[in-house]
């Protein structure tokens, strides 16, 4: 007994108290949000409070449950697992947590029409919280990751194939369609699997061929472009080493003009970029990659008609709607509508936002609880609560980069960063759309969007960063 109090993971269960105060108290703020709510419609003039319209334990269950499950994971990780990261999981919980909390405020919107969002949010989050323990225990050697990369590769591109079949299915080849697969009453996203086979295949690939791969240049005039092995005056590598590294490379070009999903190109194509500058350490291959990337979208954008609509949604001045014509109208009634919306009720937040449960974007803001669920948060909690948003994901991506630097091994170390480098892109590329800085992808926002495919893949990834933070402090103590 005294070795297990000595083993448990006190700063892990400590960190815990902040979202578990934080979730219990948004969820008692939601029954006061909507009896204020229904007092103001029916022209009450004054709102006396009354102990009984305070949540009773029914209404709690769905928090208490997240805790109580969030509380036996920091227990089952004291006894088996004691050396892991002590603040990652905290982190992934709080963020959790309000995703259930803004599911569960959701709900009750009539536009949303879905009166059990929150509770199947938080079966798809415990269902993460278990997939995370699976992957801690079956992560005993992380050498089989290494060793079936090309399985993983494999994998990823029969992913790809099933997606490309269900979205060649569709007519309309000018508008953008989901990567879903559906069995029964389940949707599958293969993307949300595929970014973990393709960050495998780069961090074992890499590892492999690091020393070649860094060496690969190419002098002209004052820049050095990545070639590979000897052609003439060029420098190319091997075709062993080039291949698989363009055919990774293919598949974001391929998914981007067969399913023709702007958010999930920007994503793999983002992820190839970090491992790439991870594995070699030269810019010059951003740049060269970089280049390629801005030929191959304005390909896109010449060939499909939505692509330029939401590049269009981009420079719509929301600010001088005043000035709008009939045609800007139009436009912002129709394609941009989403957009828009959003703007509006971020714009609405100040800087304290309206109160959790007193915001309006659910009912103008189409898809809010996974595209946009940015800007509720952003319209309910103010621009006080994007600040904390953005500090969690930031805290995050540190400890992910964290436990990267601290790996001994170089592809513990090229996998924690890639993976880590997925929730930095991901979120990035769905806040800058929310924000109208770049086109709006469909993109999950990891942790807070509404979605079971994308939990459970961050979930898997958090998995796979605590079993290497465990080996990192085994390794430290030489029990390893």
């Amino acid at each position: 007994m005294k070795n297990i109090l000595q083993r448990y993971r006190w700063k892990e269960l400590g960190l815990f108290i902040i979202p578990f105060m934080i979730l219990l108290l948004g969820m008692m703020q939601l029954p006061l949000a909507r009896y204020y709510v229904s007092q103001i419609n029916t022209n009450q003039q004054s709102i006396p409070f009354s102990t009984s319209i305070l949540p009773g334990i029914s209404s709690l269950i769905p928090i208490i449950g997240l805790i109580v499950a969030l509380a036996l994971v920091n227990l089952l990780f004291s006894i088996f697992y004691p050396k892991a990261d002590q603040i990652l999981l905290p982190l992934v919980g709080l963020m959790s947590g309000i995703g259930v909390l803004m599911a569960t405020r959701l709900q009750a919107v009539p536009q949303v029409r879905d009166p059990i969002l929150g509770t199947r949010q938080l079966v798809w989050v415990i269902i993460g919280l278990f997939i995370c323990i699976v992957t801690l225990f079956g992560l005993r050697n992380m050498g089989w990751l290494r060793r079936y990369k090309y399985t993983w590769a494999a994998l990823g591109i029969l992913l790809v194939g099933l997606t490309l079949f269900n979205a060649l299915r569709v007519k309309n080849f000018n508008s953008p369609t989901h990567d879903q697969l559906n069995f029964g009453p389940l949707n599958l996203q293969p993307s949300e699997l595929l970014k973990i086979f393709i960050v495998i295949f780069f961090a074992a690939y890499l590892n492999e061929n690091i020393d070649a791969i860094a060496e690969s240049n190419f002098l002209l005039g004052p820049f050095r472009l990545p070639l590979f092995g000897q052609v003439g005056p060029f420098r190319l590598p091997p075709l062993r080493q080039l291949g698989p590294l363009a055919l990774m490379l293919a598949l974001s070009l391929v998914l981007f003009l067969g399913i023709r999903e702007l958010g999930l190109a920007l994503l793999i194509y983002g992820i190839f970029l970090a491992m790439l500058y991870l594995g070699s350490g030269k810019l010059s291959y951003i740049f060269v990659s970089l280049l390629a990337f801005f030929a191959l979208g304005f390909i896109g954008y010449k060939l499909f008609g939505y692509v330029q609509a939401r590049f269009a949604a981009v420079s719509i001045d929301v600010v001088n709607w005043q000035n709008w014509g009939p045609a800007t109208v139009t436009f912002a009634q129709g394609q941009a509508y989403q957009i828009v919306q959003g703007l509006i009720a971020l714009s609405s937040g100040g800087i304290l936002g309206t109160g959790l449960g007193l915001g309006h974007a659910g009912q103008f803001v189409p898809v809010i609880q996974s595209d946009m669920i940015f800007t509720q948060i952003g319209e309910e909690l103010g621009l006080a609560g994007l600040f904390a948003i953005l500090s969690l994901y930031l805290l995050i991506i540190y400890r992910g980069y964290r436990i990267a630097i601290e790996a001994s091994d170089g592809f513990n170390q090229l996998l924690a960063a890639g993976l880590t480098s997925i929730f930095a892109i991901q979120a990035l590329v769905i806040i800058a759309g929310n924000m109208k800085f770049i086109p709006l992808t469909g993109l999950p926002l990891p942790f807070l969007s509404y979605g079971g495919s994308s939990i459970i893949a961050n979930y898997i990834i958090v998995g796979i960063l605590l079993r290497i933070s465990h080996i990192n402090a085994m390794e430290r103590e030489g029990l390893a």
